[in-house]
C-alpha cells in the first residue's frame, strides 16, 4: 500500500490538472463592439450587421490531428493555395468561342440583311407594276388562277407599302 500512497499524491495533482483543463468553461471566441460601443464577448459570432471593423477577435479554428509524417513536413504538408489567376488554354478556347459566337452573329445579320434587301426590291417592283396598272393575278385555294380587282389590287399594294417601310431602310 505504500506505493499506492507515494503515486497518489503527483498522480491526484495530474488528474486534477488534467480535469481543469477538461474542464474548463470555453473562453469567448469573439469579440466586438456593439452599436453603443460597448465590447462584447461570445461564443456565437456577433449580428450580421455588424461590421468588419468592429470585429475585434475571430475565434481560432482548432487544429486538427496530423498523422507524424504530415506534422514533420509542417508548412510544406498544407494545401497549396492555387492563385486565382488565368489558365492560358482556357482563355483560348474561351476566346476562340466567344469569336465563333460572334462570327455566327454576324453571319446570321448578314443573312437577315440580304433577306430584307431582296424583299424591298421585290415590294418595289410589285408597287411599280400596280402603280403602272399592269393586270395582276394570283393562284387561289383551288390552284386557279383569278384576277385582282380593285380591292385586292389596293390590298396588294397596302402590303408592298408596309414591306418597303420595314424593309427599305
Amino acid at each position: 500500500m505504500s506505493n499506492v500512497n507515494r503515486c497518489s499524491a503527483p498522480c491526484l495533482l495530474i488528474a486534477a490538472a488534467l480535469a481543469a483543463t477538461l474542464a474548463m468553461p470555453a473562453a469567448a471566441q469573439w469579440k466586438w463592439k456593439d452599436k453603443a460601443g460597448q465590447t462584447q464577448y461570445s461564443d456565437l459570432p456577433p449580428p450580421a450587421s455588424t461590421p468588419d471593423a468592429d470585429i475585434l477577435q475571430r475565434p481560432v479554428p482548432a487544429a486538427a490531428p496530423r498523422p507524424a509524417a504530415q506534422a514533420a513536413s509542417g508548412a510544406a504538408s498544407a494545401p497549396l493555395l492555387v492563385p486565382k489567376g488565368t489558365d492560358p488554354e482556357l482563355e483560348a478556347k474561351k476566346n476562340k468561342a466567344e469569336q465563333e459566337a460572334a462570327a455566327r452573329k454576324r453571319a446570321e445579320d448578314e443573312k437577315i440583311a440580304m433577306a430584307k434587301l431582296d424583299n424591298c426590291a421585290r415590294a418595289r417592283v410589285q408597287l411599280k407594276a400596280i402603280d403602272d396598272g399592269q393586270r395582276l393575278s394570283r393562284i387561289n385555294s383551288k390552284g386557279e388562277r383569278e384576277f385582282l380587282d380593285d380591292k385586292g389590287r389596293a390590298e396588294e399594294a397596302q402590303r408592298a407599302r408596309t414591306v418597303i417601310a420595314s424593309d427599305c431602310k
